[in-house]
């Protein structure tokens, strides 16, 4: 690994001048360190992991796949286990039972440092007394390099990351996109098997998440290996990973590719991650009764447990009960509250069916909407989505 966890930057000795192995990211094992990996009897390629981690308080047990070159994104909200699971396939957190194989090897009991793993962490965790350059090189530099090839490897990194201006500066001089570009180099010099990063772009400021999240899109595009991205932006996910694996309460509630989980979410937090609104019961052709509300009409026909979506946008709101709207779903409501959601206000209303709205300031002026106030919400068949449940 190219890095160790913990509250403050590690303070480790620079380089090793000698040009023996030391372990390390991918190197080979002291044997005090611990056993070396022992190829699994049916060796594969890429991930095949069965994490499970039991606390007093907290149990996690997932199952993670991923072929080489797949980025795979884990999402879910705090506390979900998003970052035990990233800690057990680091080795930084001891599994209780499950295996960990990556390309046909069992990293079970291999060390952290012994495993071909790198590890960009939230707060990248550069060596403070080192340049640019020698954070870079200190990978390869305990993979057994000679510093001349070391720092020629991260020179290459530096120019990659469109960094070469900055070889001498210390980390306290970079800012937060160029100090996250610097560990994302340190993590690849070493040529990981699997690259793990935890909330990569949580540190960066609106703008500069922009520009290095398209950047980190590039690399990982680049990246012959397995990626795992742990993450709660939903944006984030979507942009940078192939696959989405969501987790909540340590087990995995839904996975599949960003666009599917967004047209088919199954747990009211993906559905607020994508902006839907969503609603479970059993249909019946066109309608789809819930399983506490009122009736909801679609334009699929399903028979049996369903779920039925629609976004905020679909819904069109009325101070009176409308007479002429074509919409087939109208609900009686309660507005519980207001808030601004990008150029939009968006309502929470609660009543016959409790669900958001978006609409324009000028159309919330209008209808005099405020906490309490009586409405009327209508949405066209056409706009819901019916799946199976």
């Amino acid at each position: 690994m190219t890095n160790t966890d913990g509250a403050k930057p590690p303070q480790g000795p620079p380089a090793p001048d000698n040009e023996s192995s030391t372990g390390g990211a991918g190197g080979k094992t002291h044997p005090a360190e611990g056993r070396m990996p022992t190829p699994h009897p049916h060796p594969t390629t890429g991930l095949h992991a069965h994490l499970i981690v039991t606390h007093p308080t907290f149990h996690l047990d997932i199952t993670l796949t991923a072929a080489p070159g797949e980025v795979v994104a884990l999402l879910g909200p705090n506390g979900a286990g998003k970052t035990t699971a990233l800690r057990g396939l680091a080795g930084l957190t001891p599994l209780t039972a499950g295996h960990l194989r990556l390309d046909g090897t069992d990293l079970d009991r291999t060390p952290p440092e012994s495993r071909p793993v790198g590890v960009v962490f939230q707060d990248y965790l550069l060596f403070p007394h080192l340049t640019a350059l020698d954070n870079i090189a200190f990978g390869p530099r305990c993979q057994g390099a000679t510093k001349a090839e070391a720092r020629r490897q991260a020179t290459e990194w530096l120019a990659r990351m469109g960094l070469s201006d900055h070889a001498t500066a210390k980390p306290r001089s970079l800012s937060g996109g160029q100090a996250q570009r610097v560990a994302l180099a340190r993590a690849l010099a070493t040529r990981p098997r699997l690259l793990l990063l935890d909330e990569p772009l949580a540190a960066l400021d609106a703008r500069t998440r922009l520009e290095v999240r398209s950047q980190l899109r590039r690399h990982l595009a680049d990246f012959e290996a397995v990626a795992v991205l742990v993450t709660h932006d939903p944006l984030d996910a979507m942009v940078l990973a192939d696959r989405l694996v969501v987790i909540e309460q340590g087990q995995v509630v839904q996975e599949g590719t960003p666009s599917d989980i967004a047209r088919h979410p199954r747990t009211d937090y993906i559905a607020q991650l994508v902006g839907l609104n969503l609603y479970k019961g059993r249909s019946e052709g066109h309608t789809v009764h819930l399983e506490a509300g009122p009736d909801i009409t679609t334009t699929e026909d399903l028979t049996g447990e369903a779920f039925v979506a629609f976004p905020p946008s679909a819904v069109t709101l009325y101070r009176d009960r409308p007479t002429g709207s074509s919409a087939r779903n109208l609900w009686r409501c309660e507005v519980a509250g207001l808030e601004t959601h990008g150029d939009q206000i968006r309502a929470d209303l609660t009543g016959e069916l409790p669900l958001a709205a978006d609409l324009t300031t000028v159309a919330a002026a209008e209808l005099d909407l405020h906490p309490g106030a009586e409405i009327w919400a209508t949405v066209k068949a056409t706009q819901t989505h019916a799946y199976p449940a």
